[in-house]
């Protein structure tokens, strides 16, 4: 019963040797950003906790930048 909760949660790739974290790079901030527009936890995205807070960071810059909604137009 584990086993099969275990491998239907979504995991989503970490990042690769090869990707920078910037907040120009739109594409890789939106795979750690969740349909609602939250940033998803260091748990799901399989990150160090320096990762995730370069990620968090860039996020938010690109948020206030315009360059990613604060939220999904859902509502």
């Amino acid at each position: 019963m584990n086993k099969s909760k275990r491998s239907s949660r979504r995991r989503y790739p970490s990042i690769r040797s090869d990707e920078i974290i910037d907040y120009r790079n739109i594409s890789l901030l939106r795979r750690f950003v969740s349909e609602q527009g939250r940033i998803l936890s260091r748990r799901i995205n399989r990150l160090t906790s320096q990762q995730q807070r370069s990620i968090a960071v860039a996020i938010k810059r690109a948020r206030i930048l315009a360059l990613l909604p604060f939220s999904s137009s859902e509502s």
